[in-house]
């Protein structure tokens, strides 16, 4: 039977977990088994650099956090070597880093995973992963509305370039077939 400094120990660490799985957007449980350390440093060093909490645990210890926070879903596959990864503010990030780290790696998988407090699949995890990142994303969005502004700026330009409105509307009625008059 264990101590009671043990047991102790063992409801901090489930504490701990637990706050970690209920403010965090997402997470994934990995098994991290066959890799070595020079991987696992530069894994984790990547985890880190794009906000993702990574940390072995037990899986007693973290089957009891799943059922604090209601994601028993994820205790089927709390067997083995197990890592938990979390992310306080980005979906995408620990799915795309773990997904393309298991494409090189045959032992490294990805078990399980949830998106804001409820389990998913691993279709949805993949689906995470072929995201692109924040920065990109934000990017795309903020090329989307320049893109009529710049067309704008574009067209004003060239009207000021053939001498301003009064040049562009000689210019077009000298271009301008003259109708034939509608015969009767």
């Amino acid at each position: 039977m264990p101590s009671q400094s043990v047991l102790e120990q063992k409801k901090v660490i489930v504490e701990e977990l637990t706050a970690r799985l209920k403010n965090s957007v997402t997470g994934l449980v990995v098994s991290y088994e066959g890799i070595n350390t020079e991987d696992d440093t530069k894994l984790r060093k990547e985890l880190r650099e794009n906000n993702v909490h990574y940390s072995v645990v037990k899986n007693t210890l973290l089957s009891r956090a799943c059922d604090e926070v209601g994601l028993e879903g994820i205790k089927p596959v709390l067997e083995g070597t197990t890592a938990l990864a979390t992310s306080d503010s980005e979906y995408a990030a620990a799915a795309r880093i773990l997904c393309n780290y298991a494409k090189d790696h045959d032992n490294f998988k990805v078990k399980s995973g949830y998106l804001d407090g409820a389990v998913i699949d691993m279709d949805t995890i993949t689906a995470l992963s072929k995201l692109p990142t924040r920065d990109v994303l934000l990017a795309n969005v903020l090329g989307a509305f320049q893109a009529p502004i710049a067309s704008f700026a574009r067209a004003i330009q060239a009207v000021f370039d053939k001498g301003g409105v009064e040049a562009c509307l000689a210019a077009a009625t000298e271009e301008a077939p003259a109708e034939e008059p509608a015969a009767e």
